[in-house]
């Protein structure tokens, strides 16, 4: 009945009533009409159907309305961020109790350009589960202060359920139910540390977005029992390479080491290039617990001073990693390819491997870049000359075809001992990171091309073609600033992207450009529906190269093991992936979200943290956007703080919209994306996460130089 039902549904924009249905359908009897509400229910929980407030039924993806996770405003408005499309506005008035975080589904119901406005007409998932906060005392009734500044909420602690928090305690709580009015009971399920202890500052927002620092017990139980070494029972069926010369190439601290590589020149000119990657779905069990931890986590998180792992040590460091000088369980993708950058021939299959020395970014950026060669390094120095070379090959062939190199700068937050940010610099990127960027790159379209043209469910990673009216709308903000692209917008081929990049690469703000253009690009997400992969210009993508941390490429690699190893391509088998794919991708791409909101917003108070100790010092930045309210000025560490209006005493300031400019009654030129300038820092708040700049004084002579004619 649901194709039946589907089917007729997808006929007409419309909603029909249970009875209209009954009709079109054709049903004559009481038990075909209890299976059509059966299947209406169901079909309905599964979000595929949506039943108004008049109770009639119409098809999901038919309609103006859009599934999406609410991003709340502490001023009361929204956005609900839909994946794989822009973002809809939504007023106070039509939040209908949304708050930050829910899952919603959202009617549209204006648009005007790129811009959407919707009202929220269902909350699917409510975030109001667990919440952290800083637990304290009023009228002797304990309450919590949340940290997430955008949900406006009272919480009320009974005493028994605060599991003896004092005030100060940061501390993760539980929603029991509604008080009254905005105000909600709450229960203490952990108490994190007082507010001031080390390491509690990292903790609170890790919780804040349900990540797990710890590990349950079953799972530490079930790793206990894993070997630590490889058996003769594991090297059944896998080809032996480890006479083979292997290497990983990592940053120094890295320890959970997913990926190694060997390299050959072979006789007819071609490279001969193995992609080693960590067998951890060979230890990791479909359906253990070990497993459903894993798939809960999703990825580990990587923070300023810790990583949280997907999965304990024992594994991520020890016999999953591919440590040197002993021998690991792999899965490899073996590749010829020729000088033009394109795999000739290619073999999948499971490996033993031994790696002959790890590697560090540093030391190979020293022989390829320098010319010079560190101790140890002097048996692989031809390899990794050679290896450099295809890494060049393979380079330019994404680039022929439009790989969009954004060419995005990371700050790198050192801490000491206690955690606290003593320096933020650059992150490298060097030769050395490139090559096995480029390598794993090919790895991974070669396993998803190959199980693309068998047409077996899988786990692609894809990135939508960005909206044409965002694109339009930044060519027009980069003609204000007296910059002309080129381009035409309606050919939205990867390379439009490379041609827009290349006619800013020489512009002052071209980093700052190329971050706006970027986030004008959709989101990168796991689906079973390959679309493609825009950015890398890759018909057929897939994440294969870091299972240790990333619970899609372990799923990947179950999959491979599945129909190729194992030679399991029924029909049950492709079935049951087939009904399972898709839940686990938006599961992941959940989770990859929540893991990055978390390293970014990490980031954002350990930059702060670091400012706090530099008040009152002067440095250079460049105005990386201006709003109504001021601007904000990015250092050369990639720190950002804001310059208010209110704070600009030297002349009256107003904001051009048309100029995307701060200008002065004196001074008409004033400020605008792009303008070298001196700062101070005035302000720093580690709990805001905000850094406050005041201009400092006479920076205003340079400014006002006349321009030339």
């Amino acid at each position: 009945m649901e194709e039946q039902l589907l089917t007729l549904l997808k006929q007409e924009n419309k909603a029909y009533s249970v009875s209209e249905l009954e009709e079109l359908l054709q049903l004559g009897s009481l038990d075909e009409l209890k299976e059509l509400m059966k299947t209406l229910n169901r079909l309905e929980d599964e979000l595929k159907v949506y039943r108004t407030n008049k109770n009639k039924y119409m098809l999901f993806n038919n309609s103006n309305l859009k599934l999406g996770r609410m991003i709340g405003n502490k001023k009361g408005f929204g956005f609900v961020d839909i994946e794989g499309d822009i973002d809809v506005f939504v007023a106070p008035s039509n939040m209908n109790n949304a708050i930050h975080g829910d899952r919603v589904i959202v009617e549209i119901i204006s648009k005007k350009g790129a811009d959407l406005e919707g009202r929220i007409v269902r909350i699917v998932e409510r975030k109001l589960k667990q919440m952290v906060g800083e637990y304290y005392e009023k009228n002797h009734k304990g309450y919590i202060n949340l940290d997430e500044e955008k949900v406006k909420l009272t919480i009320e602690i009974d005493k028994k359920l605060s599991l003896g928090a004092m005030p100060g305690h940061k501390v993760l709580i539980k929603i029991l139910g509604k008080k009254g009015n905005n105000t909600y009971h709450g229960q203490v399920l952990k108490i994190l540390g007082h507010k001031n202890d080390p390491g509690v500052d990292i903790l609170s927002i890790v919780n804040k977005y349900g990540i797990e620092d710890e590990f349950p017990e079953e799972v530490l139980a079930a790793v206990a029992k894993l070997p630590e070494e490889v058996r003769e029972e594991d090297k059944f069926g896998r080809k032996d390479l480890r006479k083979l010369v292997t290497f990983t190439i990592d940053g120094a601290d890295a320890k959970d080491l997913d990926d190694a590589i060997s390299y050959e020149r072979m006789d007819n000119g071609n490279h001969h290039l193995w992609v080693h990657i960590a067998d951890v779905s060979y230890y990791v069990k479909a359906g253990s617990k070990l497993d459903e931890d894993a798939f809960l986590r999703g990825t580990s998180v990587y923070l300023a001073d810790r990583v949280i792992p997907m999965l304990p040590h024992k594994l991520s460091n020890g016999i999953c990693s591919l440590n040197g000088g002993v021998d690991r369980l792999a899965v490899t993708c073996e590749m010829e390819i020729n000088p033009k950058g394109k795999v000739v021939s290619y073999d999948i299959y499971p490996s033993i491997i031994h790696s002959d020395l790890r590697m560090t970014y540093q030391a190979v950026n020293e022989i390829l870049e320098q010319d010079t060669i560190p101790d140890g390094y002097e048996p692989f120095v031809n390899i990794l000359k050679g290896a450099s070379e295809l890494a060049h090959d393979l380079r330019q062939e994404k680039m022929n075809r439009g790989y969009i190199d954004f060419g995005i700068d990371e700050a790198k937050i050192i801490v000491d001992e206690s955690g606290e940010a003593i320096d933020i610099k650059k992150r490298e990127r060097g030769t050395g990171e490139k090559l096995i960027e480029d390598f794993m790159i090919v790895a991974n379209e070669t396993v998803a091309t190959h199980i693309y043209f068998l047409e077996l469910p899988f786990v692609y990673r894809v990135h939508g073609q960005p909206n044409e009216e965002k694109i339009t709308n930044f060519i027009s903000f980069v003609k204000q600033l007296g910059y002309q692209v080129g381009v035409k917008v309606d050919d939205l081929h990867p390379k439009t992207m490379q041609k827009i990049l290349a006619s800013l690469s020489d512009k002052k703000e071209f980093h700052i450009l190329s971050s706006l253009l970027l986030r004008s690009m959709q989101k990168a997400i796991y689906a079973k529906d390959n679309i493609g992969h825009y950015g890398l210009a890759s018909k057929y993508y897939t994440h294969f190269t870091s299972p240790i941390r990333r619970y899609p490429d372990t799923t990947v690699h179950r999959l491979l093991r599945t129909y190729l190893f194992e030679n399991h391509m029924d029909h049950g088998t492709t079935t049951y992936w087939e009904n399972r794919l898709d839940a686990l991708c938006e599961h992941v791409s959940q989770k990859e979200r929540d893991a990055v909101a978390c390293e970014r917003e990490v980031d954002d108070m350990k930059k702060a943290e670091y400012m706090m100790k530099h008040i009152g010092e002067t440095y250079e930045g460049i105005v990386s956007s201006v709003l109504s309210f001021g601007m904000f000025v990015e250092l050369d560490n990639l720190v950002e703080g804001l310059v208010r209006i209110t704070d600009m005493k030297d002349d009256q300031y107003t904001y051009d919209e048309a100029t995307f400019s701060l200008k002065g009654a004196k001074n008409k030129r004033g400020y605008r994306l792009g303008d070298r300038i001196k700062v101070m820092v005035a302000n720093a708040n580690k709990e805001a996460k905000t850094i406050d700049f005041v201009l400092v004084p006479d920076e205003k002579k340079e400014n006002n130089r006349p321009e030339k004619q």
